[in-house]
């Protein structure tokens, strides 16, 4: 058996104890995306393909792949992975779902409370030695006690990132597939139709997975009709915005302010993006903390280990998920 990895992984030695099982453990010996050219080549004869969310698994990968058993991505998000042409194969797909929930929760309002109160720019202000002393006018942001949360997608990110509301004195709407019945009796939220939310929402955090239905979920129309001032937060996938509606918005619409971690057609970013002050950019963050990193490469080692002894990973497989 061989396992592949795409590239280097925090807690590197976790993955070395797979080879007590008998494995050949490959490793690509970057940080960064593999090269679709150079996953090709690497892959003809692997068993089991470790990738980030950067490599998208596909029909021309699986054509290079006739070996190929199970793919475990090291990501909470899937839609990198064509799950029709893998259950097609027989080729498992599992994912890192539970252990980075906090991490991006925490994430979210890191972006929520720099673009409130302009934490980047004013950064940059100090820095550039442009501080004299205290000013009445610089740099006024906007207040969140006594604001409404709007949370777009009411999954285990969206829940803890409204748990956190209450602490800072803010209401909480939100809307879903499905009705939250804890969500709303330990927040208070209200559940309402994402039109609706996005028209008395202050703040507005996504937190949908991308498929076909999410893509552009805010569109020109949306990002239009929401609240004059208010603020969006994206730490879900980039595609959920239309970036260019979204720099309209910003110019010449309703917004306030914006923190992006995620982007449309990542790892580029509108260039109109990163000339707004209002904006707050970060390059995928949302799990990046040591302990969630750790958790992720228990997760994916737990799934690899599981599926070397015989064994199926029913938390982790994605398959079993969507059955």
């Amino acid at each position: 058996m061989v396992v592949f990895l795409t590239r280097v992984f925090p807690e590197m030695e976790r993955f070395k104890t797979l080879e007590a099982l008998g494995v050949t453990l490959r490793v690509e010996e970057r940080d960064g995306p593999l090269p679709r050219e150079h996953l090709l080549r690497k892959i003809r004869d692997v068993d089991i393909l470790v990738c980030s969310l950067a490599e998208r698994i596909d029909e021309e990968v699986l054509n290079h792949a006739p070996a190929l058993k199970m793919v475990a991505t090291y990501s909470v998000g899937y839609d990198h992975l064509d799950l029709g042409a893998l259950r097609t194969r027989q080729v498992w797909a599992t994912h890192t779902p539970d252990v980075l929930t906090e991490a991006t929760a925490d994430l979210a309002w890191a972006l929520l409370l720099s673009a409130a109160r302009w934490v980047v720019p004013a950064d940059d202000y100090v820095r550039r030695g442009k501080f004299r002393g205290w000013e009445a006018t610089g740099f006024l942001g906007v207040e969140l006690h006594g604001k409404t949360l709007g949370i777009v997608g009411a999954g285990r990110i969206g829940q803890a990132v409204a748990r956190r509301a209450p602490g800072f004195g803010m209401r909480v709407v939100y809307t879903s597939r499905k009705r939250k019945p804890e969500l709303e009796e330990r927040t208070d939220a209200r559940f309402l139709p994402i039109d609706e939310l996005l028209r008395v929402s202050d703040v507005v955090s996504l937190h949908v997975p991308l498929t076909p239905e999410t893509h552009h979920l805010l569109d020109r129309r949306r990002l239009f009709s929401m609240k004059d001032g208010a603020i969006l937060i994206n730490t879900a996938r980039g595609p959920v915005v239309d970036e260019r509606a979204l720099v309209e918005a910003l110019r010449s619409g309703p917004l306030f302010a914006a923190g992006l971690d995620v982007y449309e057609r990542e790892p580029e970013v509108e260039d109109a993006l990163k000339k707004l002050d209002r904006v707050v950019l970060l390059p995928h963050l949302g799990s990046a903390t040591r302990e969630t990193r750790g958790r992720m490469t228990a997760a994916v080692v737990e799934s690899v280990r599981s599926f070397l002894e015989g064994e199926r990973p029913p938390r982790y497989t994605i398959q079993e998920l969507l059955e």
